[in-house]
């Protein structure tokens, strides 16, 4: 047997060795002759036996499909073999036009001389940063809507919007490193100081949220009457 030069890896799929083998042995694509490709194709498959290279099951199932082809074409009535024939034949030309048409558009290809290097992922920060006017806000939301805000409404708005503005945002994470540098210089502290002088709701929150975040971590103790709390790095 003659040693065959392919190898798996140098084809796509079944298809893409098929048209190599079409083109190799000048087969008519519009009119294959099957028994011809059966047998090229065959010993390509026997080849990468001999090779040890795996096939994938692919592969393995065009082969069939070529063997049933030709089956069906020594029997009396070889309509269905005729049938499967032209619908291979259809699948290559296709395939083969996908081919050139991936070479032109390769060939188009002007990236290399455009960038200077790959493109590369940039993070993205999904916290909004900019501060905008109330008014404009307002503005805005009174674009988007179907109808225009009447004069009272508008004020309205425009006052929840100036409340949501002027609001001052506190973080959990602020008041736990607060928590912590007053418990470190006293050891331990009642529940209730926390909150003296505290009127904004969202620094009462991040207050709370933040005692319960130490105590899950185990960084400090809560007094069985919930009064007191005590670092854990002290006695």
């Amino acid at each position: 047997m003659n040693t065959i030069s392919f190898k798996l890896d140098v084809f796509e799929g079944p298809l893409d060795l098929m048209l190599s083998l079409i083109s190799k042995h000048k087969l008519n694509i519009y009119d294959i002759e099957i028994s011809k490709l059966l047998e090229q194709y065959l010993l390509y498959i026997e080849a990468c036996h001999e090779q040890n290279l795996e096939l994938a099951g692919e592969f393995l199932e065009m082969a069939a499909r070529l063997i049933y082809i030709k089956t069906a074409s020594l029997l009396p009535q070889p309509e269905e073999a005729e049938k499967m024939k032209k619908e291979l034949e259809g699948t290559l030309i296709e395939y083969s036009l996908c081919k050139v048409a991936a070479r032109y558009l390769n060939d188009r290809f002007v990236g290399s001389e455009i960038f200077v290097r790959q493109p590369m992922k940039i993070k993205s920060d999904a916290v909004y940063n900019l501060v905008h006017d109330a008014e404009r806000l307002v503005t805005a939301y009174s674009g988007i809507t179907v109808k225009n805000v009447k004069e009272e409404q508008k004020t309205h708005i425009e006052t929840k919007i100036n409340s949501v503005v002027k609001r001052k945002i506190i973080s959990v994470m602020s008041k736990v490193v607060h928590i912590l540098r007053q418990l470190y210089s006293s050891g331990e502290a009642c529940i209730d100081s926390l909150y003296e002088g505290v009127t904004n709701r969202s620094e009462r929150v991040a207050t709370f949220l933040a005692v319960l975040e130490l105590t899950r971590s185990g960084r400090i103790t809560i007094s069985d009457d919930n009064t007191l709390i005590q670092f854990k790095g002290r006695k």
